[in-house]
This record gives structure tokens, C-alpha cells and sequence, in this order.
């Protein structure tokens, strides 16, 4: 994929090193060229500087052949911006943007923009971690969905996937079990040792842990 990041931040120059290390073809954009210092020097990424939602800079960065933009620059405005001027202009499949006020990412989210907020993410993981639980969190969608893994808990042993089904909640997404993975169906039975993954509505997560007896 071509992926064009706006914003060589902290942020930025990992994700660059991440992408550019899976294979995909990487363009950083920066006002200040010297932040491009902060790339992994082995890694070859294009770099362009200029305004991360300026037209010229942005087709300069080969937008009209992006397959996926992320605005990350330490500005929510900026960011929203080049994130619309991307996937609303020059039409780019696959954009987020980051903001920092979680306030905002509600009404972007209406407006179909795809946002990361940072900041509710790590509130979240950091009550995560502060009040342990065998809720083991993955990834998290967005602010409202995270995909979760856990060990089977013992009441479930012989039960199968619909009785950990809750529509709209709550679904198990996959199994591993004996060093493989597999996406059950309803009826799949769990099978004591077993490592289940969850996709957990966000604010459901208290009444799973309950039906769990996670505390």
C-alpha cells in the first residue's frame, strides 16, 4: 500500500517504521524539515515539507495514488483537515486522524471521518491496568469497540459460543486452542485451556466481567 503520514511527530516517525517494515511504501509530510531527524535512517521513506493540507504539498506526496493518508501532527485542527481534504478531494480509501480533545472525535465521527483519540484510549487502558482484570485488551476500535482475549474461565468448559453471545455486545471473534487459532460458529463448543477473543462493546465491559465472575 501507499500511505502518506502528515506529521513527523514522535507518532509519526514510528508509525512510519512500522508501516515501512511491513512493506508498504511510506511518504511523511512535515512542516519542519529537521523532524524528519527523528525517521529510522535504514528505513526508505519519502519525506516532502510543507503543510500537511495544502493541495500542492499533498499531490506533491502522491495523494492521487494513496491508498490510505494518517494526519498526526500535534494540531486537532490540521489533522481534521488534511483527513477531510483527503478522503473528501482526492477521495483516498483508508484515513484517520488523530485528535487530541475527545470531544471533538464525536462530531467527526459523524461526519464520517475516522479519528484516534489518544488520550480516552490511554484513560481507558490505564483503568484497565490500575484495576486488573483477566479482560486482556488487543486493539481498541475507535472508543467504542475493543477486541479482548481471555482464558476460558472454568463455568464454560463444555458450553458453547452462543452462550457467550450477547447481540450487539458481545461475540467471539476466534478460538486458539492447541497452538491454532479458528473462527468458531455457535455451536462450537469451548474446551478447557482454551484463549477466546472478544469483541467487547466498550460500555458492556462491566457486565461481561459479571457474567464472567471476573469481578
Amino acid at each position: 500500500m501507499r500511505i502518506i503520514i502528515v506529521g513527523c511527530g514522535r507518532m509519526g516517525a514510528a508509525l512510519a517504521k512500522t508501516l515501512s517494515l511491513q512493506g508498504h511504501e511510506v511518504t511523511v509530510v512535515d512542516t519542519d524539515p529537521t523532524a524528519f531527524e527523528r525517521l529510522d535512517q535504514t528505513l526508505r521513506c519519502r519525506t516532502v515539507v510543507g503543510v500537511g493540507f495544502d493541495r500542492d504539498v499533498l499531490t506533491k506526496a502522491g495523494i492521487q495514488r494513496a491508498d490510505g493518508l494518517a494526519a498526526v501532527t500535534p494540531s486537532d485542527e490540521t489533522n481534521v483537515v488534511a483527513a477531510r481534504m483527503a478522503s473528501q478531494v482526492f477521495r483516498v480509501p483508508r484515513v484517520v486522524a488523530r485528535l487530541y480533545d475527545p470531544r471533538k472525535a464525536e462530531i467527526y465521527h459523524r461526519l464520517g471521518l475516522q479519528t484516534i483519540a489518544p488520550v480516552t484510549w490511554g484513560v481507558h487502558r490505564i483503568a484497565d491496568l490500575l484495576c486488573y482484570s483477566q479482560l486482556d485488551p488487543v486493539v481498541s476500535l475507535g472508543t467504542d469497540v475493543d477486541i479482548v482475549q481471555l482464558d476460558l474461565p472454568p463455568q464454560l468448559t463444555g458450553r458453547s459460543v452462543k452462550d457467550l453471545t450477547i447481540p450487539g455486545e458481545l461475540q467471539v471473534v476466534a478460538i486458539s486452542r492447541g497452538g491454532k487459532t479458528f473462527l468458531p460458529s455457535l455451536g462450537t463448543a469451548f474446551q478447557s485451556g482454551d484463549l477466546i477473543h472478544l469483541a467487547l462493546l466498550a460500555s458492556s465491559a462491566d457486565r461481561v466481567r459479571t457474567m464472567l465472575g471476573l469481578g
